[in-house]
């Protein structure tokens, strides 16, 4: 199957339209006695695969937001958000870890591995499991503030059998539970749409797209 233009129309407008439509009020980390703890939840693309070392969003992110803000990387390559997926994040002591840290902010970006057709078949629990991850921080003593990450582009024909068809499903699915629950949006997928170079094997980020990628959370955090 593949996605033409009358299909993706529709949810690139609703992307355009809706980008800063759940982002809340700006984060002041003034108003925080000690830095604000951000967690950064993800699979590959959020570990740091494709960009230099010391490279990944989370690193670049950190670099932007500065002293005030402490930004730690959660993510663990290969990692579905299905439960039933091939390698659930929910299994990850990176999860546990994300738990303790007791963040006042989390980023969360999974779904690019759930597009693999062993996973796919499962996709129908996308939405609830969703759901309950994000429960799962919005539970903490913490309380934080939550952005959920439309995932970034996949090129062509995709890699690893991820692939931009299923992606394109996903999206509207993000879009709605993060309305549903309050909470925010941060746009990977624009951040990186037509820029293939930054895409060289389809999928990962290099250092250059990690950047745009950080600018981006960045903006989101501080309502630039």
């Amino acid at each position: 199957m593949k996605i033409n233009s009358a299909t993706l129309l529709p949810v690139l407008i609703f992307c355009l339209v809706s980008a800063w439509a759940w982002a809340g009020t700006p984060i002041d980390p003034n108003k925080y006695s000690v830095p604000v703890r951000v967690a950064c939840v993800g699979d590959s693309i959020t570990q740091g695969v494709g960009a230099d070392d010391g490279k990944s969003y989370p690193s670049q992110l950190q670099t932007l937001l500065g002293d005030k803000w402490v930004v730690k990387n959660f993510g663990v390559s290969g990692r579905t958000l299905l439960r039933k997926g091939d390698a659930p994040y929910w299994r990850e002591q990176a999860y546990k870890d994300a738990i303790v840290f007791k963040p006042d902010v989390v980023i969360i970006m999974l779904g690019t591995n759930d597009t693999k057709p062993q996973n796919w078949v499962h996709h129908v629990e996308f939405y609830s499991d969703y759901k309950d991850l994000v429960e799962s921080f919005q539970d903490l003593s913490s309380k934080p503030r939550i952005f959920l990450c439309r995932p970034c582009p996949v090129l062509g024909q995709g890699n690893y059998g991820i692939n931009e068809t299923n992606l394109m499903i996903e999206i509207p699915i993000i879009n709605r539970l993060a309305s549903e629950e309050g909470v925010g949006i941060i746009d990977m997928y624009a951040a990186l749409a037509g820029k293939p170079q930054l895409l060289p094997d389809r999928v990962h980020p290099n250092t250059e797209g990690a950047a745009l990628m950080a600018q981006a959370a960045a903006k989101a955090l501080k309502r630039e």
